[in-house]
């Protein structure tokens, strides 16, 4: 059946009763975006991310009437803007959601793909992962400047740790590029749960995956560790993570903003030779190898 959607912008902390307000009036769905280029790169455990300022749609039926919606939102005195009312066609609303969703080459080799289209390149290293609530499906620049990484070098029978592993896709992508083992470390059980699943979607045996959250990970010196997180808790993290790491072996930290990463290599800097960052999109990884 066709719709009738309300689009409006507001801030987060208003978002909950404006949700409300159009739920009263009728609505028969709502959904939240980003306003602005403010990406949610690690939610802590059980949070709802939400970013500070959205955009609401809500849906209603053609009978609606949208002059008393319009009327209650002004009385309300809840502030919004960017009001827009749009008559949306009937169609399969599952398949448009999946057809905005591309396959994404990393590299020379590597690929992310939704698991409903066939790999472009079936001969090269495809992941098939789909969109989930763990951060982490390549669409971000600090997990493209990590898969590309991981392409150019691939861990030929190293031992990984991937520190914030999200939705697992560095995990699985180490793995499939010839990783001996790899660890699986967050905070997050749903992210745990996530990195386990998309390996087993993956092919990847299980004896070749563990998973922990940090406090539960057993003393191991990685041949390569990577942690695609936010800058504050990878300078306050330093101390353990080089813990992780053995003499000699490699570092790949992302999640960092190009003035962020002075701070992160500063704290990196006595245990570890550090590269120049690499930058993408105001994003940048920084590399380096253990002393």
């Amino acid at each position: 059946m066709p719709w009738v959607q309300i689009r409006l912008r507001t801030k987060k902390e208003f978002s909950d009763a404006l949700d409300d307000l159009l739920l009263e009036q009728g609505a028969v769905s709502i959904s939240y975006a980003d306003a602005e280029d403010n990406p949610v790169l690690e939610p802590a455990p059980g949070e709802t991310p939400i970013w500070p300022e959205l955009i609401i749609s809500a849906l209603f039926d053609t009978e609606v009437d949208t002059d008393s919606i319009l009327h209650t939102l002004e009385a309300s005195g809840l502030p919004h803007s960017d009001l827009s009312i749009e008559a949306l066609p009937d169609q399969d609303w599952e398949r448009a959601w999946m057809d905005d969703f591309k396959p994404m080459r990393f590299g020379e080799r590597l690929w992310i793909c939704p698991s409903w289209l066939e790999p472009p390149e079936p001969d090269a290293i495809n992941l098939m992962l789909d969109p989930g609530l763990a951060f982490g499906t390549g669409t971000h620049p600090t997990t493209a400047l990590c898969l590309e990484w991981l392409d150019a070098h691939p861990p030929q029978d190293a031992l990984v740790i991937d520190y914030g592993c999200g939705s697992g896709i560095l995990a699985v992508a180490a793995l499939k590029l010839g990783a001996r083992h790899c660890w699986g470390v967050d905070i997050d059980p749903q992210a745990l749960e996530a990195t386990q699943a998309n390996a087993e979607k993956n092919g990847i045996p299980s004896a070749h995956l563990s998973i922990a959250e940090p406090d539960d990970l057993p003393p191991v010196e990685a041949d390569l560790l990577i942690a695609n997180i936010l800058s504050g808790p990878l300078v306050e993290l330093a101390p353990a993570i080089k813990e992780l790491v053995k003499p000699g072996g490699r570092l790949i930290l992302s999640g960092i903003l190009e003035g962020q990463a002075k701070n992160v290599l500063q704290a990196y800097a006595p245990w570890f030779n550090m590269q120049q960052p690499v930058l993408k999109d105001e994003w940048v990884r920084l590399e380096g190898q253990r002393i």
